[in-house]
């Protein structure tokens, strides 16, 4: 899969929504006539993380029965730094739309049917690629209106900018190493790198203006087989690189030439 389009993807708790069961505003008398606490409205709410360059997957979920109205509408409004680029449901009864600025997109119910109990209302927003890790960016709204355009339920979701993966370039992988290789790679400009070991951290450092940093463990790593992770943090939020296999020492031996020696 190209990194670039990974997705990071988030569940809005909003059971009801789109499903008609809307609370009455104000307060009511209860079937006795007694006084009863006026019901909260439906709130609409999510978080998503999506590093700079890449789109990330907000995703409605939670609906029940009754089936939505003909005509509904959910719509989302991405915050600033982001715009929405696809709307990705692929179920009988809605249909998806992206403004044209990207600004905007909508499911809007055709029919009675719905996506289910479980059905989920996914968004694609894609994040600028000059955002600042750990920015949570403001004015991502969700909103639910009837046929007539009626509001029904609003909310808010948090968006915030991620950390790119880092990358390790050194050492190779599956090539014997001494005991203090030196490890380098590529981490998003001014993120804190550390790499461990299969026995935790063994060397550091900070990405310069172009990416690139690198370490040499300080204590000796152990012999034998070993695996090198990346981890980079900036400004609260962080994300790690694969594994690589590593193997500290000799080759093993080919047992068919020490044998009987």
């Amino acid at each position: 899969m190209n990194r670039s389009r990974k997705t990071a993807a988030v569940v809005l708790a909003a059971a009801g929504v789109l499903a008609g069961v809307w609370p009455a505003a104000g307060s009511y008398a209860a079937a006795d006539d007694r006084a009863a606490p006026a019901p909260a409205p439906w709130v609409l709410w999510g978080e998503v993380t999506i590093p700079p360059g890449r789109e990330g997957t907000v995703e409605a979920a939670g609906f029940t029965d009754p089936p939505p109205g003909t005509g509904s509408t959910l719509t989302l409004t991405a915050p600033a730094g982001t715009r929405v680029t696809g709307v990705p449901l692929d179920a009988p009864g809605y249909r998806g739309s992206v403004a044209a600025d990207g600004r905007t997109a909508a499911y809007t119910a055709t029919s009675a049917r719905r996506q289910g109990r479980e059905g989920t209302f996914p968004f694609v927003l894609a994040m600028s690629a000059d955002a600042v890790p750990g920015t949570r960016l403001s004015g991502c709204t969700l909103r639910v209106a009837d046929a007539d355009g009626v509001p029904l339920a609003t909310g808010g979701c948090q968006v915030t900018v991620g950390l790119p993966e880092p990358v390790l370039t050194r050492p190779e992988s599956g090539v014997p190493l001494g005991t203090r290789p030196a490890i380098a790679g590529t981490a998003h400009p001014g993120a804190r790198v550390t790499v461990s070991d299969k026995d935790g951290e063994v060397c550091a450092a900070t990405a310069g203006p172009e990416g690139h940093w690198n370490c040499t463990p300080g204590p000796a790593l152990p012999a034998g087989p070993n695996r090198l992770q990346a981890t980079a943090t900036l400004n609260g939020v962080s994300a790690v690189s694969e594994q690589i296999q590593i193997t500290v020492g000799d080759a093993a031996p080919d047992r068919r030439h020490t044998a009987h020696r």
